[in-house]
């Protein structure tokens, strides 16, 4: 059985929410309180059955993760004229946002302002040694490019088939 590659990333959430629900499981029919004396009433899933199934969701944790890590290296896209791997592809969408936050500083910048409290006598103004409207477009391109960059992730997210059996969890 095959499952696209965003129906993998997906699962991996699955199976990471999955592992902790088990985890909490596991604690809950590890014990029991009875009077002293009584025997204690069976339950229906034992600690044991319940780290079996765990194993078994983290072993399919492994190897989805494996398979996803291979399709992100092994397959690319196509951006701004070149051919990147998924892996950097998912890196530079990052950057590219990162760089997008960090020229709104600029972006919001006075080109002059009045700075209080420096001097007494005299009026001390804050320059910007910048246009804070070419920061402006930065901003714009750089979260176009991030999201056309991210567009052309997720299509291929799509298109790329992983041999790996997800109907115990779909």
């Amino acid at each position: 059985m095959t499952i696209t590659l965003a129906e993998g990333i997906k699962l991996k959430s699955i199976l990471s929410k999955q592992i902790r629900e088990l985890e909490a499981e596991a604690r809950r029919v590890a014990f029991m309180t009875v009077e002293k004396g009584t025997t204690p009433q069976p339950v229906s899933r034992t600690l044991s059955t319940v780290e079996n199934e765990m194993e078994q969701v983290r072993k399919d944790q492994r190897t989805l993760d494996f398979l996803i890590y291979q399709a992100n290296s092994l397959n690319t896209v196509e951006f701004e004229g070149q051919q990147i791997t998924l892996v950097e592809a998912i890196e530079l969408a990052i950057q590219l946002r990162a760089k997008a936050e960090f020229y709104k500083e600029f972006a919001l910048a006075n080109k002059e302002e009045i700075q209080y409290g420096y001097a007494e006598t005299t009026t001390v103004y804050r320059l910007a040694l910048f246009d804070p409207e070419a920061y402006r477009q930065k901003v714009q391109q750089a979260e176009k490019s991030a999201h056309q960059l991210s567009n052309r992730i997720n299509t291929k997210n799509y298109a790329i088939d992983l041999k790996f059996d997800g109907s115990n969890y779909f």
